[in-house]
C-alpha cells in the first residue's frame, strides 16, 4: 500500500455544531486538490448520541456531490456494515471506496485540560506550552508559587472536572520537595473526569524522574497515573514531544471513547502508515491545525503565524526559528459574539473606536456590541455596522496576538544552573520568539476573516492587527479546512501541503512595511516595482502613507526597495532590498505607517487619515469614505 499512490482520501472535522467533510483526489497534471465539500449536523448530543451518524450524513452528500461531478453512478464511499449501518469503504475499488479517511474533533467541547507545576513561569508554562501544543483548551495552571492557599487550590481541582491532568515539576536530579507537595494537593481533591464515571483520571506525570516513585505512592490509587519524560529536565532545556504525544494517545484511549459513537469512528479512520493500512489516530481540531502549520514551516523552510478567531475563543498558532518550535494559545476571552463584550473589556472603548472611520454614540456601539452577544448568529445589516464589527474584530486579534508574543518565548530562568528549589528566587523572564521581521507567512482564519464581503478588508485587518514587518505574504484560509489537512500530513504530508497552497489558502499579497523612527515628513520607502502587466511603479513614499498595487494571483513582482534613513526592511538599517514579490487576489501593500512605534493619531486628523488610507486600500464603497 505504501508504494500504491492516495488517489481518493476523506477527512472529516468533527466539530461542536457540524460535521465538515472533503473530498481530496490525485489529478493527473495538478496533483493533490480539494474537489468537493460536504457537511452535516454534528450527532454527539441526544437524541441520537453517535457521532458516527453525522459523519455518514456528511459523507453521503460527498458522495452525491461526486457522483453529480462525475456523472458516475458508482462512485460510492459507503457500504452497509455488519450490523446494516452504514461505514465508510476501505480499502478503494475502483470507483468504489477510498484510498484513506482520516479525522479530527472538537466535539463536546474538545479536549479540556489542568496543568500544574512548580514554578508558574517556568515549569507550569512549559506544562502549558505542552498541553496547548497537543490541542487541549488549558482550564488553569497550578503551581506551587501561585499565591493560591492550598484549600483554594485543592477546592479549584475538585471542581474543574478536567478530561486529564498534566502534571510537571522539577528538574531532573533537583529536590522533590514541591513535586510531591503538589502530588498531596492532587490526591486531596481526588479530581473526575468530564466525562464518564467507569473509569479514573488520566493524570500524566512529566516531573522531575527522582520524584517518580514518591508520586506513585501519592497518586497510584486514585488516578491512572502515567509516566512520561521530563518536559524541562534542565533549566536550559524544554521537551514537549514525549508529553504532547502522550496526550493525544489518552485522548483517543480515555476521552474519546467516553464520547457517544467514537469508539466506532475509532475504527474506521484508516490509511497507509508505516507500509501497510492501519487506524490513524483522530487529533483534537487544534493540535491538527497546529500540525499542519508545522509541516507547511518545514516543507517550505519558512515561518508561519496563523490565528483563528471564533465567536467565543481566538487561536494564535506560530513556528519560528530555525528549529521550527511550535506555540499555540487560546484566548478564550476573545471572540466575535459569545465573547465579544469582553473584547470590549479588555481592548476598551478608545482603542476600538480609533479604526472607525467616522462618529458615533458611545452607547449606539455598546448597544450592537451587546446585541451580538445575545444573538451570536446575526451578521452587519448596515455597512457601518460591518465597519465597527472589523474594528472590533482588529482589537481581539490584537490583544490575542499580545498574549501569543508573552507566551511563546525563550525559556525562562536560563542565567545559571541551579536546582529547582532555588529557582523561586529567579525572576527573570525569557524573550519572545516571535520576530515579524523573519516572518513570512501570516495567515487567517474565522468568520470574520474568510467572509469578509471583500478581501481587502481581510488584508486591512491583519495588517492592523498584527502589524507585519519587512517583507510578509498575507493569505486567508478559504473554508478552514486546516483541521483535515493537519491530520492528513501524518500520513501523506505532500497531498496535505498541496492542498494547503492550492485549494486551502487563498493568498491575499505582499505587505512591505519599513521599520524604525523617523520624522512625520520624510521619505519612509523609496519603490521601484515592475509589475506583472509591464508597467513601473516609481515613487519616494513618505511617512504615514499606503500604496495599494496590482498583482494578481500566482503573479510576482520585481522590486526594488530602498528604506528611509534609519529605517529597516528586513536586510538591516539604510539597507535596499531587490526581491519579488509575490501577489494574490488583493495585491501588493505598500505600508510606510510606521513599526515599532505603530500610532494612531488622537486628535481629529485620525478619522481623514482612516478614510484615506481605506480608500488605499478599497477596504469599503466610496460613499463611506467621502
Amino acid at each position: 500500500m505504501s508504494s500504491e499512490r492516495l488517489n481518493r482520501i476523506i477527512a472529516t472535522d468533527c466539530g461542536s455544531t457540524t460535521t465538515k467533510a472533503i473530498l481530496i483526489e490525485y489529478i493527473e497534471g495538478e496533483g493533490y486538490r480539494q474537489t468537493i465539500r460536504g457537511e452535516a449536523p454534528t450527532t454527539v448530543e441526544a437524541p441520537l448520541n453517535d457521532v458516527t451518524r453525522g459523519v455518514v450524513n456528511a459523507v453521503q452528500e460527498l458522495e452525491e456531490l461526486a457522483r453529480l461531478k462525475y456523472k458516475n453512478e458508482n462512485i460510492t464511499f459507503l457500504f452497509d456494515g455488519p450490523n446494516g449501518e452504514k461505514e465508510i469503504l476501505i480499502p478503494r475499488n475502483g470507483d468504489k471506496g477510498v484510498d484513506a479517511y482520516v479525522s479530527t474533533s472538537s466535539a463536546g467541547g474538545g479536549l479540556q485540560m489542568m496543568v500544574t507545576g512548580v514554578v508558574a513561569n517556568m515549569t507550569g508554562e512549559s506544562a502549558e506550552r505542552a498541553a496547548l501544543g497537543a490541542g487541549a483548551i488549558v482550564m488553569d495552571v497550578v503551581a506551587s508559587n501561585d499565591k493560591r492557599l492550598n484549600h483554594e487550590k485543592i477546592e479549584r481541582i475538585r471542581e474543574l472536572r478536567p478530561d486529564m491532568i498534566l502534571m510537571a515539576g522539577g528538574v531532573d536530579g533537583g529536590t522533590i520537595k514541591h513535586v510531591v507537595e503538589m502530588a498531596e494537593l492532587v490526591s486531596a481533591a481526588d479530581p473526575k473526569p468530564r466525562l464518564g464515571s467507569s473509569y479514573k483520571l488520566p493524570i500524566i506525570y512529566a516531573g522531575n524522574k527522582t520524584a517518580t516513585d514518591a508520586i506513585k505512592e501519592t497518586l497510584a490509587d486514585k488516578v491512572e497515573l502515567i509516566l512520561c519524560d521530563n518536559i524541562r529536565p534542565t533549566l536550559e532545556n524544554e521537551n514537549l514531544g514525549p508529553a504532547r504525544d502522550k496526550i493525544h494517545d489518552l485522548f483517543m484511549e480515555h476521552v474519546m471513547q467516553q464520547a457517544p459513537g467514537y469508539h466506532k469512528l475509532m475504527e474506521w479512520t484508516r490509511g497507509p502508515l508505516n507500509g501497510k493500512l492501519q487506524n490513524i489516530p483522530i487529533m483534537p481540531t487544534p493540535a491538527a491545525v497546529g500540525n499542519i502549520m508545522k509541516t507547511i514551516a518545514q516543507e517550505e523552510q519558512i515561518e508561519v503565524l496563523g490565528v483563528d478567531i471564533g465567536g467565543a475563543t481566538t487561536d494564535v498558532f506560530s513556528v519560528f526559528t530555525d528549529e521550527y518550535i511550535f506555540n499555540r494559545t487560546v484566548s478564550a476571552n476573545l471572540g466575535m459574539s459569545y465573547s465579544i463584550s469582553n473584547v470590549l473589556a479588555s481592548a476598551t472603548l478608545p482603542n476600538i473606536l480609533r479604526w472607525v472611520p467616522f462618529d458615533i454614540n458611545e452607547s449606539d456601539l455598546r448597544n450592537m456590541i451587546k446585541n451580538k452577544m445575545i444573538r451570536p448568529t446575526t451578521i452587519p445589516a448596515l455597512l457601518e455596522e460591518l465597519v465597527l464589527e472589523q474594528a472590533i474584530a482588529k482589537e481581539a486579534l490584537r490583544l490575542a496576538f499580545i498574549q501569543h508574543k508573552e507566551f511563546a518565548v525563550s525559556l525562562k530562568g536560563m542565567q545559571q544552573t541551579r536546582d529547582i528549589s532555588q529557582a523561586f528566587e529567579q525572576t527573570t523572564s525569557g524573550g519572545t520568539i516571535v520576530n515579524m521581521m523573519t516572518l513570512d507567512l501570516l495567515v487567517g482564519s474565522g468568520g470574520v476573516l474568510s467572509h469578509a464581503p471583500r478581501r481587502h478588508q481581510t488584508v486591512m485587518m491583519l495588517i492592523d492587527a498584527f502589524l507585519p514587518e519587512g517583507i510578509t505574504r498575507l493569505a486567508v484560509d478559504s473554508i478552514f479546512m486546516m483541521p483535515h489537512l493537519g491530520v492528513l500530513a501524518e500520513i501523506n504530508p505532500t497531498a496535505a501541503t498541496e492542498v494547503f497552497n492550492k485549494d486551502c489558502m487563498i493568498m491575499l499579497g505582499s505587505c512591505v512595511a519599513p521599520v524604525g523612527k523617523i520624522k512625520p515628513d520624510a521619505v519612509a520607502l523609496s519603490a521601484e516595482i515592475h509589475l506583472p502587466d509591464g508597467t513601473v511603479f516609481k515613487e519616494d513614499i513618505r511617512f504615514g502613507e499606503m500604496r495599494l498595487l496590482p498583482c494578481g494571483l500566482g503573479q510576482k513582482a520585481k522590486a526594488i526597495l530602498k528604506p528611509g534613513k534609519g529605517l529597516d526592511l528586513g536586510a538591516g538599517k539604510n539597507e535596499t532590498r531587490e526581491v519579488e514579490l509575490p501577489g494574490g487576489v488583493v495585491g501588493i501593500v505598500l505600508d510606510t505607517r510606521g513599526r515599532r512605534p505603530f500610532v494612531l493619531p488622537s486628535d481629529n486628523s485620525r478619522i481623514p487619515l482612516l478614510k484615506k488610507w481605506m480608500k488605499e486600500l478599497k477596504a469599503y464603497p466610496e460613499h463611506i469614505l467621502s
